[in-house]
């Protein structure tokens, strides 16, 4: 018995030609807000805008970011694809290699500024001799200056300030109610200030 094979037409579905009809009828009704419709283009497109994006950025998490932005970007687009401009496949992927060489640009910017930056702050001259002086110089006068406080005073800032204490603290070391170290380390700093010539 003879069989007769019919050839397959061009409108099956499956054939590239079909497939890619059905993508473009598909993000046709994205633009719609048809969440089945965008399901079809991502499972039909995805692999492709992946794989042009990592082609650009090389980089597989950065790639798999911009790949979501580019799914993104389509949802929230699709109003603008014409099919009568074009195929989804090659709006899609000329809206990857836009995202991809933005992402490019965008971190060989940052690199350049991270390196501009780190230029000028390498380039700040520092004088560690010169620093080490001031640092004494000002502690001499700082020690001096709390020279000229009275015991309950100097105690009540030395334990505050080079001790770490809080006030509670203070109060339950010198056993002197919490209003009173209030009362020494607020007049005591006015005193300091003072004696050091700030205002």
């Amino acid at each position: 018995m003879l069989v007769l094979v019919q050839p397959i037409p061009e409108s099956s579905p499956a054939t590239p030609s079909r497939r890619a009809n059905d993508v473009d009828e598909a993000l046709v009704r994205v633009a719609g807000g048809d969440r089945e419709a965008f399901a079809v283009v991502y499972d039909a497109l995805a692999a492709r805008v992946f794989g042009l994006v990592l082609r650009v950025l090389v980089d597989r998490s950065q790639a798999e970011e911009v790949t979501q932005e580019v799914f993104v970007d389509m949802w929230r687009k699709a109003q603008s694809f014409d099919p009568a401009r074009g195929s989804a496949i090659g709006w899609s992927l000329a809206l990857a290699h836009s995202k991809a060489v933005d992402r490019v640009r965008s971190s060989q910017a940052q690199r350049d500024r991270d390196e501009r930056i780190g230029i000028r702050d390498a380039a700040a001259p520092f004088d560690v001799v010169s620093e080490t002086v001031d640092v004494k110089v000002e502690g001499d006068r700082v020690r001096a200056a709390l020279a000229t406080l009275t015991e309950a005073h100097r105690e009540a800032i030395v334990l505050a300030y080079y001790g770490g204490l809080t006030q509670t603290e203070i109060a339950d070391r010198l056993g002197a109610p919490l209003g009173t170290v209030k009362t020494r380390l607020r007049d005591g700093m006015i005193r300091l200030r003072a004696a050091l010539g700030v205002s």
